[in-house]
This record gives structure tokens, sequence and C-alpha cells, in this order.
């Protein structure tokens, strides 16, 4: 019988950041975004029952049998933390893995534009971080509440589906509620939480109508509320958020995000060439009044316009990110031109490091009372 365990101390030795579990395979795990086989033997049907079974219990596995996937976390003896996802897969069970690790990052130490220190400050409103799976969102986000932590005497309420990063309480007090035990659904603990006397609320997705609707409201009643979408910009992200109400009701949730919404912080991940890890790439959009009219008159296709040409206020596309990022010798340039909404544009703009010498002008930030207008 193969010991999960053992397999995930594995995985912390290799420095990797997921574990996949296939039956008929060895366990496969990722480190710096490649996919590796450990050596263990092939996973049975029986191993990969056994091992979710000593994760949950019997009584929760009843549960993953019904509904066929099931979101929880685990902990190793040393403190060491996953992210779980157990599921079927051609009628066997497959798991999923992701390393949370042990310490919140420092904001300063994610490489993010200096502007999204200063979205911590806000008083109210909606921020919200998206991206595809597995683009730092959670951390980002929890390194923006530890922030808050160390710097305000607040309140803050998080709704995590699990609970990854363990905040601290420093000078704020915090409290982390897990979906699924500590509350029934995103949509309820927001609900009550509203009743809970909170400063700050996170919500760790808006994954339906009745998460999102919650989550706008409490922003709208006048809380600072952090919480992610899995859109890759800025105006995808406002056009995710419109589309998933009825007809009926879009023109009243275009009022409602135009006063509310602050910031969308629109990150991807790049193989760092420097070192080992990873560096995001980032599209801002603050919201301004020219973006508050657009979003209220229906005119989003026209925020990719503000976001360039208002870069020194804080905004930037993901291509003003990508060009900085090579410059600085982080990113490979052909993952760059790639990954570039304009290639032949991007393949033209970097020049090759080492060529001749590429000075970048310094960008211009105001103070974080824009977000506030």
């Amino acid at each position: 019988m193969v010991n999960i365990k053992t397999i995930l101390e594995n995985v912390i030795d290799h420095g990797a950041s997921d574990l996949h579990i296939n039956v008929g395979m060895p366990p496969i795990l990722r480190r710096n975004t490649e996919l590796t086989e450990l050596d263990f033997p092939a996973i049975s049907t029986e191993d990969a029952k056994e091992m979710v079974l000593s994760m949950i219990g019997p009584n929760r596995f009843k549960k993953f049998e019904e509904k066929r996937d099931l979101d929880f976390s685990t902990t190793l003896d040393d403190g060491h933390r996953f992210r779980v996802n157990a599921h079927y897969q051609r009628d066997t069970i497959a798991i999923s893995f992701r390393v949370i690790p042990n310490q919140i990052p420092a904001l300063d130490d994610l490489h993010l534009p200096p502007i999204v220190k200063e979205l911590t400050d806000l008083p109210r409103g909606l921020v919200l971080v998206t991206g595809h799976t597995g683009s730092g969102k959670s951390t980002s986000l929890a390194a923006m509440v530890d922030l808050i932590n160390n710097k305000y005497r607040k309140r803050i309420i998080t709704l995590e589906d699990p609970i990854e990063y363990m905040i601290e309480n420093k000078n704020s007090m915090v409290e982390q509620r897990e979906i699924g035990s500590d509350c029934t659904e995103f949509a309820s603990g927001l609900k009550h939480a509203l009743r809970q006397d909170p400063d700050i609320i996170m919500v760790g997705e808006m994954r339906d109508l009745e998460t999102t609707g919650s989550t706008v409201t409490a922003a709208e009643t006048g809380h600072l509320v952090f919480s992610t979408l899995h859109t890759i910009n800025a105006s995808q992200t406002v056009e995710r958020i419109i589309d998933i109400y009825p007809a009926a009701q879009q023109n009243q949730i275009r009022t409602m995000l135009a006063n509310t919404l602050q910031a969308v912080l629109s990150q991807t991940l790049f193989k760092r060439i420097d070192e080992p890890g990873m560096v995001p790439c980032t599209e801002i959009l603050l919201c301004t009044s020219a973006v508050r009219n657009c979003i209220r008159e229906n005119r989003i296709y026209e925020i990719p316009n503000i976001i360039e040409t208002s870069r020194r206020l804080g905004m930037q596309n993901l291509d003003n990110s990508i060009t900085d990022m090579y410059f600085k010798g982080y990113i490979d340039r052909d993952e760059a031109i790639m990954r570039s909404s304009n290639p032949a544009k991007m393949e033209k703009t970097l020049v090759p490091v080492g060529e001749f010498e590429v000075v970048q002008p310094p960008q211009e930030t105001e103070e974080a009372a824009v977000l506030q207008q």
C-alpha cells in the first residue's frame, strides 16, 4: 500500500507546487511548470481510495462518492499544508494537491506593481484578483490581507474553500471560515458575515450568481471586499460579472458594479530564467471616473484603451508588464512573445538583452486617492 504522507513529503523535498494522483500511473509532481514522475509504484484503485479515506474519514468519503468531487485541505505532521481536490475520472478516483506555503510572502516579494500595495489602504469597495487556475491569486490575496493585518486594527473575515494560508492575528482580528466545515457555502457565509461586524471581507471565489450578488452587496454596504475570478483580463472580468445575471437585472448590476469596483488585478505566472521559481505579469485596472462611466453605460470595449492611456495613474496592460519583466531579466524572450496579446509587436519591442542598453523611463504613480474617485 502506497502511503500518501510519504508521497507528500517527497513533494516538499522536491520543492514542487502540485501533485497529481491517477490510477495506473506513478505520482506526478509539477515543479516550475514541468511535470515529473516520482519514483513510486503505479497507484492502484485501492491505493487511491485509501488515500482519500485517510485524509477525510468515512463520513465525508460518503459525501465524496455522492458528489464525485470534493475540496478540502490536509496537513503533514511537520506542519506543511496542501489544498486538495478529490474527483473521479474514468470511474476511478484521482487526486490533485496544491502545496500551501507555511508563511505568507510579503507583498514586496511578489514582484507586483507598487499600486497593489495602495489598494490595501482603501476604505471600502471591491478589489478583484483574477487569472487562470494556478496563477497565484490566493497568494496575492493572502499577502494583501496580511499587509492590512500588520498595518491596521481591523476586523477581517475570510471565506475560503478550503482555507489555504493561515493568517495569524497581528494588529487586526482575523476570522477564517472554511466552506463545508465552518459554513455551508459562500453565499450563506457572506450573508452572516455582514452581521458579524467586519471591516474587511475576503471571498475565496465569486463562483455563481448568488455568491457574486452577495459579494457586490457587501462592497456596496461600505465594506472593503477582496475576491477572485477565473478571468484573464480586466474587461473580461467586468463582462463575466454582468453576464452571470439574467438580462433583466444587468442594468442594475452595471450600476452597482460602477459604484463599488475599485480595481482589477489580472495576473499570469511566467517561469523565471534568472533563478528557480515563477514571476507574475499583471494587468491593472483602476476604477477612475472614466472607467465607471464605461461600466455604467455598457461600453466595456473601451476599457483596454483606458488602461493603455492611463499608465501614469498606475494602470497597465499585460503586454506592458511582460515587457517590464523581460527587460529586468526575469523571463524568457520567446515565452514573452508567445504569450503576449500582439506577438508581432512584442517581437519588435523585445530587443534581446545584451545587444544594447535599454533604459526604461520611470513610471509615475498617483496617490491612492485616485482609486476613491
